[in-house]
This record gives structure tokens, C-alpha cells and sequence, in this order.
């Protein structure tokens, strides 16, 4: 009896001594989860524990005066697209500023500590080019301690869209791969006829452009949207379903959130499906534009300089419902992992977005494309905002670790 109490109080011991170490940051009130991993400040429609735990993603944009932790100086991998200084951006506010939890800390981000986590593993960014943009930002995160090398040609021709990095000390891959609907997609033709600026979308067919390969990742960061808005077809079982906007009066008119829902179950229940997946998925949620005076092809722009505050602008009802629909799909993934041994998480950075149209490169970005100003309200600049995304995602993966620690340890006590 004595000897099982020691190893116990051993056990709590050895955990609180862990979780001081990872944290600068962690409240050991994470180590009691509930089964459910959810705290939204939208209203959520499912059951929560009432049990208190640090809710990151409540809070509000406070004045960081310290600033960025890199600059396009320091990190020599800045796109042109994201690079907002390096094309005359006046302006330097919008780097200063930092999240803060009401009720707890997020935590600075630490290279060397993510680098730790992932030694020896893998992580995906799958989804559009706002995922990539999330990569780009991670990348100079990570680059005070490590610079990677690209190997993006290794495994694909397309190396704008399909990068890959690794990191050699670690033995660590990083990878974006591009696939802005989740699901097949191809040209569109009605009978028979090719329609320019038409999109087909295979709602029941996941994308083979990130299926293929996803196996073999650790981490799966999940996150798609704006695409979403343009004209497309909808198939299902092989048949025509409907068409958002597409201007043809003898086909359905079928809601793009419906397209959006079915993108996402595709998506996941892939993932719950592939035989040899053992990852942990993350699905950031949506992340709304920030376009005034007009739509993106019709002079809108973004030239606010500072964070909305939380009465000067509601995120509107079209973007709450992209919020809905996407974590209703994760909810019911999460639920069906649990059974198999699989983790989905929540990175839930809607509303805390929506708060920064200052972060956007407006004019001060290249198009990859175009390579000439755009006004781009969709994407970041670097360093900016989006790089909270990364102090949540490492975040939750430092909770992830000692969940899994305290699992096992106590199962061989």
C-alpha cells in the first residue's frame, strides 16, 4: 500500500515538475481535460464541462511595444506577396501588438522548444494559400534557431504551391500542400461544353493532391475558405447536385455552405478512414477578408491601421455560418477518433482575426502571379498577426504532449 501511494505521489510530482518546464506557459488545469476540447467564444452549441480551464482563444488584442519576433531582415524566406516592408509599407503598429487570454497567458513562442516537439516527425499545412501563408509564418518563426532546406522539388513540380522544408538537425519536414476546396475539383463542363471561370467540385471525393501522402505526417493543420465564394458545380455519387452562382437556369441552386460542410466531412473522415494515420489534426478555423469599399475585383481595400475593438465591427452572419458548419464537422470527427485513437483540436482564430484588418498587405505585397501590387485583404504580412496562429499551435501541442504523458504514465502506475 505504501509503495503504491509512493509511486503515485512520484507520478504527480514528476508531471508538475514537467509541465513548469514546458510552460512557460501551461496551467496544470490543463492536465484536467475534459472530453471535450472546445472553448469558443461564439456560442457553441454542445455540451462543455463546467470544470474552469485556460481558454486561450477568449480575450483581446493588447499593445505589445516590443515588437515582432523577426523581421524581413532576419528572415530571408518572406514572399513578396506577405512582404509588406520590403514594399514601402508605412506603418509598423500592426507588428505590435500581441493576444491575451482573459483568464491565463499564451505563451511567447519558443523555436527551441516546437523543434523538440517535432524532432524525428512531420507536420502539413493542407488547405489554401491563407494555410500557406500560416507555413510561411512558422518558417520564420523557427528561423533564429534553425533555416531549413527546400526540397520542394523532390516531391512536386509545382513549387510555389507544393513547398516542403527540412530540417536537417531535427529530422524535420515541413510541408504545404495545395488544395483549396479539400475535395476533387476540375474544370467545368455543361453538356459538353468547357465554362470559363466554372468550377467543379466533387463534394464525396477527397483531393488526391494531399490523400496520397498525408499518411505519413504526425501533424495535419486543415484549413480552407475563400475559395468557396467563386461560381461552382456540385457533384455527388458521381451526379450533378446544384451550382453556386453559376448562372444556368436549369441546374439547382445549392448553397455554398452545404459545399463547405460536405468539403469538410470528406476531409475528415479521410482521415479517420486511412489505414495507417496516426497524426493529430488541427482544423484553423475560417478566417474571414477584411475587403472595404468594395469587393476584391471591384477597388475594395483594407487600409486600417489598428485592431478593430470588440464593439467597432461584428463579424457578419455569412462568416459566423463558415465558422458553424466547419466545427459541427469536427465535433462529430473528434467524437469518432476517439474510438480509434485519433486527436482532431480546435485552433479556433475566427473571431480573433476578424479583430486585425490592420495585418493585410493592402497595396505593400507582390502577387506571385501577377508580380505587381495587389490590393490583397485575404493574406498577411510578415512578421503579423498570423503569427499568433503558431503560438496557439504550439500551444496546443505542448497541451497534446503532457495529455499523453499523463496517460501513460498513469496506466503504469
Amino acid at each position: 500500500m505504501e509503495k503504491t501511494l509512493d509511486k503515485t505521489v512520484s507520478i504527480k510530482a514528476f508531471l508538475l515538475t514537467l509541465s513548469l518546464i514546458f510552460v512557460s506557459s501551461i496551467p496544470l488545469s490543463l492536465l484536467k481535460t475534459s472530453h471535450s476540447r472546445f472553448s469558443l467564444p461564439l456560442p457553441f452549441p454542445f455540451p462543455s464541462s463546467s470544470e474552469k480551464k485556460c481558454d486561450v482563444f477568449t480575450g483581446k488584442w493588447v499593445p505589445y511595444p516590443q515588437g515582432p519576433y523577426y523581421s524581413n531582415e532576419t528572415c530571408r524566406l518572406i514572399v513578396d506577396q506577405q512582404n509588406c516592408i520590403k514594399f514601402g509599407r508605412p506603418d509598423t503598429e500592426f507588428m505590435k501588438w500581441r493576444w491575451k487570454p482573459h483568464d491565463c497567458e499564451l505563451p511567447l513562442f519558443d523555436a527551441a522548444q516546437f523543434l523538440e516537439i517535432v524532432r524525428g516527425k512531420s507536420m502539413a499545412f493542407v488547405g489554401d494559400s491563407v494555410g500557406r501563408n500560416q507555413m510561411e509564418s512558422l518558417v520564420c518563426l523557427l528561423a533564429h534557431e534553425a533555416y531549413p532546406l527546400d526540397i520542394s522539388r523532390n516531391s512536386s513540380a509545382d513549387v510555389n504551391y507544393f513547398k516542403r522544408w527540412f530540417y536537417a538537425d531535427y529530422n524535420f519536414t515541413l510541408a504545404a500542400f495545395w488544395s483549396p476546396f479539400l475535395v476533387k475539383s476540375g474544370g467545368a463542363h455543361i453538356n459538353g461544353h468547357s465554362i470559363n471561370g466554372l468550377i467543379s467540385l466533387y463534394l464525396d471525393e477527397p483531393d488526391e493532391a494531399w490523400t496520397n501522402e498525408i499518411e505519413k505526417f504526425d501533424y495535419v493543420i486543415v484549413s480552407v475558405g475563400q475559395w468557396f465564394f467563386r461560381p461552382l458545380l456540385f457533384y455527388e455519387a458521381g451526379r450533378l447536385l446544384g451550382c453556386h452562382i453559376c448562372n444556368q437556369n436549369n441546374i439547382t441552386s445549392v448553397s455554398k455552405y452545404y459545399a463547405y460542410k460536405m468539403a469538410f466531412r470528406t476531409a475528415f473522415r479521410t482521415l479517420l478512414s486511412l489505414k495507417n494515420y496516426t497524426g493529430m489534426t488541427f482544423l484553423r478555423t475560417f478566417l474571414a477578408s477584411h475587403f472595404e469599399n468594395g469587393d476584391w475585383d471591384k477597388g475594395g481595400n483594407c487600409p486600417r491601421t489598428k485592431p478593430f475593438t470588440s464593439n467597432e465591427m461584428k463579424l457578419q452572419e455569412f462568416n459566423k455560418e463558415f465558422y458553424w458548419v466547419q466545427v459541427e464537422e469536427l465535433r462529430e470527427a473528434e467524437e469518432k477518433g476517439k474510438k480509434i485513437g485519433l486527436t482532431f483540436e480546435l485552433m479556433n482564430t475566427t473571431e480573433i482575426m476578424w479583430m486585425r484588418p490592420d495585418g493585410h498587405p493592402n497595396g505593400y505585397g507582390h502577387s506571385m502571379i501577377k508580380n505587381a501590387s495587389v490590393y490583397d485583404c485575404v493574406h498577411w504580412c510578415l512578421p503579423g498577426p498570423i503569427d499568433t496562429l503558431n503560438e496557439f499551435l504550439l500551444y496546443l501541442m505542448k497541451k497534446d504532449v503532457l495529455l499523453q504523458l499523463k496517460v501513460k504514465l498513469m496506466r503504469n502506475a
